[in-house]
């Protein structure tokens, strides 16, 4: 039981005990519960200062794991942007050159994007520097990636063309060894058979007897196979492509005809004396672009070292020509 408390009346002379008024008691009332909040509100307001929830803590553990996950992925990007910047220098430096195309500038493969902020969605947060960072890094190394592939493919096509140009260029003596009487006449200065007069002969002439095969030099098409060119007598053409065109002249007779497609080392005709000629031999000459240029440069696809220095040797005597 609460204390029951009296006064002294000194009108009565006597003890009355003292009520307490309702008003009094709201007002203890109220009193008490707003001390009570307030000291709630305070030790609460402590304990979230230096106490974590439980959900505190799982977060807290989400964004430590997020934050793992992102220097992982930076790690893993690095070690991609290594990857392709080795790929990038063996691609300037190495297949471009190989393929004589220019080289991709750094600024191109390394080029960010320009415009309207990319990542504005991304601010506000925590950790809004290191996930925008990560975005950029990303977002850049694929456009490299694209950069790349797109040279991949560009040195693909110039790879196959490469190959074709191997294949169409004049490599290969046109008559065999084991066929060729003598290398008769080289390129250059020579005394002619008719007249004696020292003029330019403009192939190499190749000794051999009459119905000796005649192989093409390299893969193309006949462009001509008649004997309406004058001195050339019964000769044939191919269009190599790339610039390059290979004549065979004084021939005896045709294996092919006009427009046919040809691979390197096919029977194309026989050895001859037709036309202005002094004895049978094959007279052999290579244009590029329309100017002769010297066959001697081309034989690397049939002959040894020993066999084109021998050839390199008679080629280079000034002696009289067979035509």
């Amino acid at each position: 039981m609460s204390k029951v408390k009296y006064y002294y009346d000194k009108e009565s002379l006597s003890y009355r005990k003292i009520e307490r008024k309702k008003r009094t008691t709201f007002k203890y009332a109220t009193i008490f519960i707003l001390a009570a909040a307030f000291f709630a509100f305070i030790f609460v307001f402590i304990a979230s200062q230096y106490v974590e929830s439980p959900k505190e803590r799982a977060l807290k553990r989400e964004l430590q794991n997020a934050q793992l996950q992102f220097e992982l992925l930076n790690k893993k990007m690095e070690h991609a942007e290594a990857v392709l910047e080795n790929i990038a220098d063996r691609d300037n430096n190495i297949y471009r050159v190989y393929f004589e195309a220019n080289p991709i500038p750094d600024e191109q493969r390394r080029a960010g994007f320009g415009g309207i902020n990319r990542y504005k969605n991304l601010e506000g947060f925590d950790n809004s520097k290191l996930i925008i960072e990560s975005n950029k890094r990303l977002d850049i190394l694929q456009k490299q990636i694209v950069v790349q592939s797109k040279s991949l493919d560009e040195i693909k096509i110039l790879a196959e063309e490469k190959e074709k140009l191997l294949e169409a260029i004049p490599a290969i003596q046109p008559v065999s060894n084991e066929n060729l009487t003598r290398m008769a006449s080289g390129y250059g200065m020579r005394s002619d058979p008719f007249t004696k007069v020292r003029k330019m002969h403009w192939g190499m002439d190749f000794t051999a007897p009459r119905g000796t095969p005649v192989y093409a030099s390299g893969d193309g098409v006949v462009e001509r196979a008649d004997s309406n060119s004058s001195g050339y007598g019964k000769h044939i053409r191919i269009n190599h492509g790339y610039g390059y065109t290979s004549l065979y002249a004084h021939l005896y007779k045709y294996n092919v005809r006009k427009n046919q497609k040809v691979k390197r080392g096919d029977l194309i005709g026989f050895v001859g004396s037709t036309g202005r000629s002094e004895a049978p031999h094959l007279h052999y000459e290579i244009f590029k672009d329309g100017d002769r240029i010297n066959p001697i440069n081309f034989y690397y696809g049939s002959l040894t070292a020993e066999e084109f220095n021998k050839l390199l040797e008679h080629a280079s005597l000034e002696n009289q020509s067979l035509d």
